[in-house]
């Protein structure tokens, strides 16, 4: 077993621990493997081992990986920003789309070749210019054009606890947005929160995808 394949046994056996300390079924909680910047052979090792979920954040790199594991049994969730012009491509390979957090996303994937899930990004702070909706009456907006557009299965809310904050505090926000989501759209129950410093503090949450990089993977290559 290669040291990356190893790392995500442990990862995946601390997380199924700390599901059952907290009353979960670890079943419920799906551990994606964040392999930016890392090469198909990791993720084959790490497909070898069992590990099906893998995320990736840059569609040059991401729609490669994808076409040389083309026919592999594993699923792809792209996890970093959307640009509008690239969604359609992007929604080719990647399954599960992390980050919807305006119309023109929206829109451009109503016109998709094939169906994605789709979580609703959340800003959780005071910057404007980062992506994610700022408040629960954006994100209700925002789910009621993703919910009338028949491309998209709406799975619920993504969040990143912003650098230096409690994470704590970042994520119980997520799930009182979470639930004000579940009331107008009772189906989006599922809530992409928690990397490999926080993941423990968003499981407590109700986190249902973890998107672990680092602690699996090992330090990122220098980007080409």
């Amino acid at each position: 077993m290669s040291e990356a394949a190893a790392r995500w046994r442990a990862v995946r056996d601390l997380v199924d621990a700390e599901c059952r300390r907290l009353e979960r079924d670890p079943a419920g909680v799906t551990l994606i493997v964040v392999t930016k910047f890392h090469p198909v052979e990791m993720i084959s090792e790490l497909l070898e081992a069992g590990a099906r979920d893998f995320g990736e954040s840059r569609h040059q790199d991401a729609s490669l990986k994808a076409e040389a594991l083309a026919g592999q049994d594993l699923t792809w969730h792209f996890v970093g920003q959307i640009q509008s012009n690239k969604a359609r491509a992007i929604a080719k390979y990647a399954d599960v789309l992390h980050s919807l957090d305006r119309d023109s996303v929206v829109d451009a994937l109503a016109t998709a070749e094939r169906r994605v899930q789709g979580f609703i990004e959340l800003n959780l702070t005071d910057d404007p210019g980062r992506g994610g909706v700022n408040s629960a009456d954006e994100m209700l907006r925002l789910a009621e054009r993703i919910s009338s557009t028949e491309t998209i299965d709406l799975r619920g809310v993504m969040a990143v606890a912003p650098l230096g904050d409690d994470p704590v505090a970042a994520f119980d926000r997520v799930a009182t947005l979470s639930s004000i989501l579940t009331q107008a759209h009772p189906h989006a129950t599922d809530i992409s929160a928690g990397m490999s410093a926080d993941w423990e503090a968003a499981l407590a949450a109700g986190a249902t995808h973890l998107r672990i990089g680092t602690s699996i993977t090992g330090n990122r290559p220098i980007p080409r």
